[in-house]
């Protein structure tokens, strides 16, 4: 199965493309802005890779939680796709694929993994991490930075884009728990992981003059 992987829930976005678990190429971005060359990662990858866009069989996003508006684009990137040529799409939560890097780097025991929320807070998710297996140890949750400093000074560790112990979820481990699956979802069912509600303020009715 080839796969084409976005995750765009950190600062440091990434693109990878897989085949039955080996990853063929991945290109990353570094940005401090919300700008994301989503395209031009994916010609890098598509070029390296030596892949055709008409080869991709299922695109798998990374859902967050993270930079709401970085996950929107790789969304509507994945939502495009599968209108112009059909493929298959797949959402992986960016902490679950944070979960597996800390895995993978080898940072075993109690992990608690961290993303930047804004507003002073942060998103935290709690994993047992050993060598063959991980498992959630708590729901996501939003806690404010003086929760963070308090566990910390406890002796708590922390690893994530938002911790001392910095780590980011790769699109390639995303594309490898995505092999893993084959629950596709319409373009539509794509949505972000985001534990805050969402307020939209309906714009007044113009004035006529």
């Amino acid at each position: 199965m080839m796969i084409l992987a976005l995750e765009f829930s950190s600062d440091r976005r990434s693109v990878a493309l897989a085949r039955d678990g080996f990853v063929l190429a991945e290109a990353v971005e570094q940005t401090g802005g919300r700008v994301t060359n989503a395209f031009g990662l994916i010609e890098k990858v598509l070029t390296d890779g030596k892949v055709a866009r008409e080869q991709i069989e299922v695109l798998a996003v990374g859902l967050g939680p993270g930079s709401y508006t970085g996950i929107r684009a790789a969304i509507a990137v994945a939502q495009g796709w599968q209108l112009a040529r059909g493929v298959r799409l797949l959402g992986v939560g960016s902490m679950e694929a944070l979960a597996a890097q800390a895995q993978a780097e080898k940072i075993f025991g109690r992990v608690n993994l961290l993303v930047d929320a804004q507003r002073g807070e942060f998103y935290l998710g709690e994993w047992d991490i050993s060598a063959d297996k991980r498992v959630e140890a708590g729901p996501l949750r939003i806690v404010a930075a003086a929760e963070i400093s308090a566990r910390t000074a406890a002796g708590d560790r922390f690893a994530g884009p938002a911790a001392e112990r910095i780590i980011y979820p790769p699109a390639a481990m995303v594309a490898r728990l995505a092999e893993e699956r084959h629950i596709f979802v319409p373009g539509e069912q794509l949505e972000p992981i985001y534990l805050r509600e969402t307020t939209f303020v309906k714009a007044p009715v113009a004035r006529q003059l």
